[in-house]
């Protein structure tokens, strides 16, 4: 406990910031991490549908799965099989829905990658500050020798692991996130265009 508190107490406030900062950077994960699945599992159950649909040409399933599955994407597929549009105004209408859907999905992670970029550099100013300090006590200390300045510097260093240490996670996540959403842009434009290229052109008027 006592090396504890000295790192602690070595590494000052930047360390107890990024230990706040490490704290809500593991909040963001997990729950973007439950909220991900949630939509992988949805989406999953969705894409047996749709490969049935395909084969059977049957569309019942799919409206049932979507009508009992509150989600974005249900409201939005609901939406193009009840409408009464044209094909390209069924794509229009896909492709502004989905951009909003994924916005708001990936919301919340683009704090990741801010985490991840900013965080490395307040633990180098802790560093830094570190570093002020020890030769301050050098100069203080007379007839000190080079271990002051030594021991000050590997306490200062601390600050440093603990940027990369809150920086790491969050910019592998961020990463991981951001490709899981894009994969999701890609499943819903694909749901949506078989839905449309399925569906009667709509009736002109003479």
């Amino acid at each position: 406990m006592g090396n504890i508190s000295e790192i602690i107490k070595a590494g000052g406030i930047i360390l107890i910031a990024l230990s706040c900062i490490s704290v809500y950077s593991i909040a963001i994960i997990l729950e973007r991490w439950f909220t991900f699945r949630k939509i992988s599992k949805y989406y999953a159950g969705l894409r047996k549908q749709m490969t049935l649909f395909l084969r059977t040409g049957d569309i019942s399933s799919v409206r049932d799965f979507c009508t009992l599955n509150d989600s974005p994407t249900s409201a939005i597929i609901l939406s193009l099989m009840r409408s009464r549009a044209s094909k390209s105004e069924k794509r229009e209408f896909a492709g502004r829905a989905s951009d909003k859907y994924i916005t708001d999905i990936s919301s919340r992670i683009s704090i990741l990658a801010t985490i991840g970029s900013v965080s490395p550099f307040v633990g180098l100013f802790g560093t830094v500050l570190g570093v002020m300090r020890a030769f301050r006590d050098l100069s203080a200390a007379s007839g000190a020798g080079p271990s002051v300045v030594a021991l000050g510097i590997s306490e200062a260093l601390v600050n440093t692991a603990a940027g990369l240490f809150v920086a790491v996670p969050a910019v592998v996540f961020y990463n991981w996130f951001a490709n899981r959403a894009n994969d999701f842009s890609s499943d819903l434009n694909w749901f949506a265009e078989q839905l449309i290229e399925s569906a009667p052109d709509a009736p002109k008027n003479i």
